[in-house]
């Protein structure tokens, strides 16, 4: 809302949170969605190529600003480095979702911090891997930004009744982050480094890491994050996530239909990491089947036919989702998290957008984003 007005252009990756397509429905900036590089093994959306956004750059120059994953929810990074050069050149700003990038700032053989790159603005939720109270994070803005304009747009959207508890956490986890950070993530990526290697020892999972790196649309990874494809063994991602918390009382971040994540951090110790590696070695012995059957990619790409903003204020009806196919949609549909949507206002519903949220229901998906909580339901334009 700081750089884009009504109809203005923001090129972005289709697979930004929720939050950033929310921002378009309130302020009608237009999307010029990239669809990301996808990892047929494991079924998951990468980062952003160059050669697409420079593409995309070219073909509106007109466009705003550039928006990028820094990281992705696995922990895949696009050149920042370069985008936010081209974005320049092209008198263009940068903005990075760096909602799991806090780290980057404090650690070390990390990937780059976004404002390090030279971006424009860094949404940094500080709650999530840098100590904060939930719901506390930070705006980060260059001095290529007007500061206090994006003060008045902040106050469009905030409470008047700024909550003291939240700040004062943010100003001790930055604290705590300058004296303790480098050696609170040494630890981190020790352990995470520890579990890829012993999951991949033991056979059946593939906890991923840098070897992925390919310097394109996975021109870094967050060693961070345990991400671990469960495909393989026959079972979707969820699943093995309900059994972790239900079975083993362990609690990780997500499960989606073909991988866990586990964002390893430095309040963890080497008896959690332990006892995470046993659950997964005991789910494998009990529970591996056949992987005929499962879904094997998450991300769809879109077939864009309005802005986000128009189908989410236009005329609607409300229709089964197996009468849906072929309409507009005119609300989101995700699972949560990563919160991701698979469908966005304005986007056409096809077949296999249908039996993709049929299944995600059928394995235990938390779905949210419909008008019916129970998602037997989807409001289409009419």
């Amino acid at each position: 809302m700081s750089v884009c007005k009504a109809g203005d252009k923001i090129i972005m990756p289709r697979n930004v949170h929720r939050s950033a397509i929310n921002a378009l429905v309130v302020c009608g900036a237009v999307p010029v969605y990239l669809n990301p590089g996808i990892d047929k093994r494991l079924g998951i959306p990468l980062g952003m190529l160059y050669e697409d956004v420079e593409a995309a750059v070219l073909a509106n120059p007109d466009a705003k600003a550039i928006l990028v994953n820094n990281p992705t929810y696995y922990g895949i990074c696009s050149d920042i480095v370069r985008l936010t050069k081209l974005a320049h050149e092209h008198n263009m700003f940068l903005l990075a979702d760096e909602a799991h990038g806090t780290h980057f700032y404090f650690g070390e053989d990390l990937p780059v911090g976004a404002m390090r790159a030279g971006a424009d603005f860094a949404a940094v939720s500080l709650h999530k891997t840098g100590g904060s109270l939930t719901q506390s994070s930070l705006l980060l803005c260059s001095e290529r930004v007007n500061a206090n304009y994006v003060r008045q747009v902040i106050n469009l959207t905030q409470t008047t009744s700024g909550s003291y508890l939240l700040m004062s956490s943010l100003d001790l986890a930055r604290r705590n982050l300058i004296r303790n950070g480098k050696e609170m993530f040494r630890k981190t990526i020790e352990y995470a480094d520890y579990a890829r290697e012993e999951i991949n020892r033991a056979g059946g999972y593939y906890a991923f890491g840098r070897e992925l790196i390919n310097g394109r649309d996975i021109f870094a990874f967050d060693t961070t994050k345990l991400s671990v494809h469960t495909r393989e063994m026959g079972l979707a991602g969820i699943e093995v996530y309900d059994i972790l918390r239900d079975d083993y009382e362990i609690q990780i971040e997500f499960g989606d239909i073909g991988n866990i994540l586990a964002i390893v951090s430095a309040g963890d110790r080497a008896l959690e990491i332990e006892r995470f590696l046993s659950a997964l070695s005991e789910i494998k012995r009990l529970y591996a089947k056949s992987p005929v059957g499962l879904f094997d990619h998450e991300y769809i790409n879109p077939q864009v036919e309005r802005t986000p903003q128009e189908a989410f204020y236009a005329v609607k009806k409300s229709v089964s989702i197996a009468e849906s196919v072929g309409g507009i949609c005119g609300e989101f549909v995700m699972c949560y998290p990563p919160g991701i949507p698979i469908l966005a206002p304005g986007e056409r519903i096809t077949a296999e957008i249908a039996d993709y949220i049929a299944y995600c229901k059928e394995k235990g998906c938390f779905m949210t984003g419909t008008e019916d909580m129970n998602l037997e339901n989807i409001n289409i334009l009419t």
